[in-house]
């Protein structure tokens, strides 16, 4: 197939988790002879922030880690969206483009468009801003990829065909790395979280760390300077972004991490862990969760990863991960081979193929 994405961004993970799934998602299609091409615009939000923070280097770096992905930048003011999907058989279209471009993506689709056309929903925002949804006409869109059932019933509700398609580990980056020296008890890879999570931050990270006299980093954006003080009394270092595909690296030179949700994800969101415990999972690090509901039965409590209902018990199962090498060694074999059984990326092309044949995308022989 000759497939376009449009996405916030493809070269920038500055506080932009869906580019890591999409990433992924894009090398897996690749590597299936699948011709795929990425527009972004120029003054994406996480793009324009990562520039700011650490100039043009980080995007030279993206494109020596990806050499084979094919982005190519637009301009709001000028974009001709049919000269950007011509030829294409399938447009996936992220819920972070402009309102107005997603319906003239849509208005090409009506008028003749030979393409089969797709919405990819990944935030919260259906849940919790319906209103700032409603801007997104999806009247000609075939349907919608939604990273849960709740998303994806949200959309059903509102008359759309819709397929739950959950995020996922890109294993070609996303791996163990057994001979990386540990340098580290606790990792956290994540940002501050926009007020979403600041008290469970504190809860399930920063306090069962400063008591169990961890050491370990902190890596992230979005910490204001109150948040930086609070992870330097924890004992732990923060040490701000980091490139995704340098975070196996990161995880192998420490001996636990821990997952935090979002507040909407753990209250309004269940089934959604977010791509993190994936990509902590397929590199066999130990993993420690704060409270998620697991509905959609991804992973196996207990057995993938611990689950801790409060500082305690969160307290409780570090101490045991840093401290029993077989119990560690137990879990992260187990979960990595649920990554490797259900939830990397190949698994997820496996699955948009499936709403292709359904929808008759024509695929192109080789």
């Amino acid at each position: 197939m000759r497939v376009a994405f449009f996405a916030d961004s493809l070269v920038s993970c500055w506080n932009h988790g869906d580019a890591h799934f999409l990433r992924g998602v894009i090398a897996e299609l690749q590597a299936r002879d699948h011709d795929v091409v990425v527009h972004e615009p120029r003054s994406s939000w996480s793009r324009a922030n990562l520039v700011h923070d650490h100039g043009e280097a980080p995007l030279a770096q993206f494109r020596d880690a990806f050499p084979g992905m094919d982005v190519q930048l637009y301009d709001y003011e000028s974009v001709e969206p049919e000269e950007l999907i011509e030829g294409c058989d399938l447009v996936i279209v992220h819920e972070w483009t402009q309102p107005w471009l997603v319906g003239e993506l849509g208005r090409l689709r009506r008028r003749g468009g030979r393409f089969r056309l797709l919405f990819h929903d990944t935030s919260h925002r259906m849940a919790t801003a319906p209103h700032e949804m409603e801007r997104y006409d999806l009247a000609e869109y075939d349907g919608v990829l939604a990273h849960g059932e709740v998303i994806a019933s949200l959309h059903a509700d509102r008359g759309r065909r819709a397929w739950i398609w959950h995020e996922a580990a890109d294993t070609r980056v996303f791996t163990p790395l057994p001979v990386v020296e540990k340098r580290g008890d606790l990792v956290w890879v994540g940002n501050w979280g926009d007020g979403e999570r600041t008290h469970e931050l504190h809860e399930f990270l920063l306090r069962p760390a400063r008591r169990l006299r961890l050491r370990g980093s902190v890596f992230g954006v979005c910490y204001p300077p109150q948040a930086v003080r609070a992870v330097a009394k924890s004992g732990l270092t923060y040490r701000g972004w980091v490139a995704n595909n340098r975070v196996p690296e990161i995880f192998a030179e420490h001996r636990v991490t821990v997952h935090v949700p979002r507040r909407p994800y753990s209250e309004l969101l269940p089934g959604i862990p977010t791509i993190r415990p994936f990509e902590a999972l397929a590199c066999g690090i130990p993993l420690v969760s704060a409270p998620w509901s697991d509905t959609e039965g991804l992973f196996t409590p207990g057995l993938d990863y611990l689950l801790a209902r409060n500082e305690r018990e969160m307290r409780k199962h570090l101490r045991l991960l840093l401290n029993d090498d077989a119990a560690a060694r137990e879990l992260t074999t187990h979960g990595l081979e649920t990554i490797r059984d259900r939830h990397t990326c190949a698994h997820r092309v496996d699955e948009l193929l499936a709403v292709c044949a359904k929808l008759g995308v024509r695929e192109l022989s080789t």
